[in-house]
């Protein structure tokens, strides 16, 4: 029987979650669907200069999961770029970090060490 799989933290969720091309001529049927835990990837990995490691520790999942999850995350934001399919973050397996009980002197988050201005 297989393990069951770990749920994935995130710190939050994006403000955003659709991104696509601006011209008026896609084709609306063409678009890719980014999991949550893939944006969390990309945000830590690339955006916070988390080490695959930490980043690791902070979804609470093995470094080679992020290691995967990241390059999928890639593949498709490479693919949303280079053919111009707008992309859509939604779903996955993810539970949201408890803001309310973990800040240290009402700024930061302790475990995923984000302020709460988001």
């Amino acid at each position: 029987m297989p393990r069951p799989m770990k749920w994935r933290n995130v710190c939050s969720l994006p403000k955003i979650n659709q991104f696509g091309p601006l011209s008026s001529n896609i084709d609306e049927n063409s678009f890719i669907v980014m999991a949550v835990e893939e944006y969390e990837t990309i945000r830590l990995i690339d955006l916070e200069d988390f080490k695959q490691e930490d980043c690791a520790e902070q979804m609470n999942v093995a470094r080679t999961s992020v290691q995967s999850i990241y390059s999928s995350a890639r593949k498709k934001l490479a693919d949303s770029l280079v053919n111009g399919k707008k992309l859509i973050i939604e779903g996955g397996k993810y539970i949201l970090c408890n803001k309310g009980i973990n800040f240290r002197n009402r700024e930061m988050c302790q475990r995923c060490r984000r302020g709460n201005n988001f």
